[in-house]
């Protein structure tokens, strides 16, 4: 596995979509691009749901990607646009970078790839680029259009400081990247955009991060099926739902077992506290919970706690204001 992103090159004469996407590039903005990103959707194959939980997942990455053309100059100004007329073009002060977690549009994704890695290599301020997108991705579908953007953008903040970081450190930086928007994935999407080589699937476990091949059987074929039903995950709370009903399960499974449960975040840690294996944890599980779904005032009596107290410290922002049933 290269230690960093690799910088691949390409027979560009060949590459119907990059010259369109330099010609597009060059009738947007009268100037050639400097280089270009490009980060893979993915699809997975086990383990749905689990990643946020610090439990390891199954993913590959697809052909469908989202490509960049870029240049760089000193304007510190931040330009996007994108092939898709359906995305408008945007443009903002690198030193002003704002991210509106109520209106999740495309360029906010970008931009959160853009301050997650500035944030990681404590950047005091960005050379202004000139972006043009370009997606193969079908936007919403559950192929991780949104989290390819943001480590795309991630590359092209990384190339036009000219610095270097490991895919690892890359992809962990990306991951936490989403949270700028609202969503608090586990890291999936982000690793497989980066890790994936081809011909393999990859099991990617964390805490810490890392990824191992996963030979298919020989002659084996996926088929991804799109529903055409879109699902944006920043645009909605049902995703984050998922991710605070496991941690709520997980602070109320550390209580019952007499652990400072507080700090605890996601299942697959607190099974590593309590040293059991799957199965007894199934047990556990089993014992503590109802089948019944709980009200946010059952949820404070379990953990002793004030509803203000569930609200400020262990939901996240777009799940505070639902109904009284959390899980």
């Amino acid at each position: 596995m290269a230690v960093n992103p690799p910088k691949t090159k390409v027979l560009f004469s060949a590459n119907q979509r990059l010259q369109k996407l330099k010609e597009a590039f060059i009738g947007k903005y009268e100037e050639s691009p400097l280089f270009y990103a490009c980060a893979p959707g993915r699809v997975n194959l086990i383990g749905e749901h689990i990643d946020y939980c610090g439990y390891a997942v199954l993913p590959m990455a697809i052909e469908q990607n989202i490509l960049a053309a870029v240049s760089v100059n000193n304007s510190q100004t931040i330009q996007l646009a994108n092939t898709n007329p359906k995305y408008k073009d945007f443009s903002v002060s690198a030193s002003e970078l704002t991210i509106d977690r109520e209106n999740p549009q495309w360029h906010y994704y970008f931009l959160c790839g853009v301050k997650g890695v500035q944030d990681q290599l404590s950047l005091s301020s960005l050379p202004g680029i000139r972006c043009l997108v370009d997606g193969t991705i079908p936007a919403s579908s559950g192929l991780s259009s949104s989290s390819a953007l943001v480590c795309c953008a991630g590359l092209v903040t990384m190339e036009s400081n000219q610095k270097a970081i490991s895919k690892i450190l890359l992809a962990e930086t990306c991951a936490k990247c989403e949270r700028y928007i609202g969503t608090e994935g586990g890291g999936m999407d982000q690793s497989i955009s980066f890790l994936a080589e081809e011909g393999t699937a990859k099991l990617i476990e964390f805490n810490p991060l890392r990824a191992t091949d996963v030979k298919l059987p020989d002659g084996a074929v996926f088929v991804i099926a799109n529903s055409c039903v879109e699902m944006n995950k920043a645009a909605s709370s049902h995703f984050n739902i998922r991710v605070v009903e496991c941690r709520i399960a997980t602070k109320i499974l550390a209580k019952t077992r007499g652990l400072e449960w507080s700090g605890l975040q996601k299942l697959g840690v607190l099974q590593i506290e309590l040293g059991l294996s799957l199965d007894k944890m199934l047990d556990v599980v089993e014992k503590v919970f109802h089948p019944e779904p709980y009200s946010r005032e059952e949820i404070c009596k379990l953990l002793e706690i004030t509803t203000e107290q569930l609200c400020n410290n262990i939901l996240s922002a777009n799940t505070q204001h639902g109904g009284q049933r959390v899980m």
